[in-house]
């Protein structure tokens, strides 16, 4: 780049405008003035000249006394910018919730402490309300259990089944008139010295199998209720009731003819009237376990 581009760059002007044809010039003018003109303007050229290169002999000067500066006052440009920006605004800080290790059983460990302090009221009004399994949701109205609270003897059978989730009572219809007569054999009666309960206090949808979890948020209930009435015998109705209250997966028919223990309760194990509705040939087996049961009631009562 010449020096004439060059300071006319530094001074702002972009291009060079050169007119193509010389103007005609006015006849009054002499020659003599015409030629005086273009020797003033070839001067005041030299002197734009002259002045632009000391302009820019300054300009670069100066800009190397601010790199000089900027190295002295901020040697790392990266601090010097972020000094420069504003402040973010402090955010404010944020609650996290520390999460228990184990939640769930913390839960179940504390519902299950207020449950043991719960006295007969309080507890059929929690087991009435209860929503704590999804069988809350198709139950007519919960099954709480019937009879004396203060018996010796107490029966356990597995759920509710549909006339009882109508009726709010154990064994009713057909196996429990079957119950009632089992009962009649053995000088018990239905509400005066017995009391009859179940594992699960809602009906299952069609009477299916109940699932570990409803076991799980039912058995608090039963716990409590034979903390409360303190038998001198248990006697479980069913398969699934013997396998939920003794914690075993033993089939029933090696679980018959044993006296078990139940929190330091004497506890034998008999068919559920429903089934013997349906194997008549159990029946026998049947008298057999309440025999036994009888005997074992005796033998408690001859120690108390």
């Amino acid at each position: 780049m010449s020096r004439r581009a060059r300071f006319l760059e530094v001074l702002g002007i972009a291009d060079e405008w050169v007119l193509r044809r010389a103007p005609l010039l006015p006849e009054a003018v002499e020659p003599s003035a015409v030629a005086a003109l273009a020797e003033a303007s070839a001067d005041d050229a030299a002197v734009i000249e002259d002045t632009a290169s000391r302009e820019v002999a300054q300009a670069a000067m100066a800009e190397a006394s601010v790199e000089a500066a900027w190295a002295e006052v901020a040697p790392d440009a990266g601090s010097l910018q972020t000094d420069m920006e504003p402040a973010a605004p402090a955010q404010p800080e944020v609650a996290v919730a520390r999460i228990p290790a184990e939640p769930v059983l913390a839960d179940t460990d504390a519902r299950e402490a207020v449950i043991a302090r719960l006295e007969w009221a309080a507890l059929e009004q929690r087991v009435r309300g209860c929503t704590d399994c999804q069988l809350c949701h198709g139950r007519t109205q919960t099954v709480f259990g019937v009879g004396d609270r203060q018996a010796e003897w107490m029966l356990v059978g597995e759920a509710p089944g549909e006339n009882e989730d109508l009726q709010g009572e154990p064994f009713v219809g057909q196996a429990g008139k079957l119950l009632d007569n089992m009962l009649a054999a053995v000088g018990l009666a239905r509400g005066r010295n017995v009391f009859i309960a179940n594992v699960l206090k809602c009906r299952p949808p069609g009477n299916r199998n109940p699932e570990p979890e409803e076991v799980a948020q039912c058995e608090p209930y039963l716990r409590r209720q034979i903390a409360l009435i303190q038998p001198k015998l248990i006697v479980v109705l069913g398969r699934f009731a013997a396998q939920s209250l003794l914690r075993t997966t033993t089939p029933i028919g090696k679980l018959r003819g044993t006296v078990h223990s139940y929190e330091g309760i004497p506890v034998v194990v008999t068919y559920h009237p429903a089934y013997l509705l349906r194997t008549l040939s159990d029946k026998a087996r049947a008298w057999e376990d309440l025999c036994l049961a009888r005997e074992v009631h005796a033998r408690a009562g001859a120690k108390a």
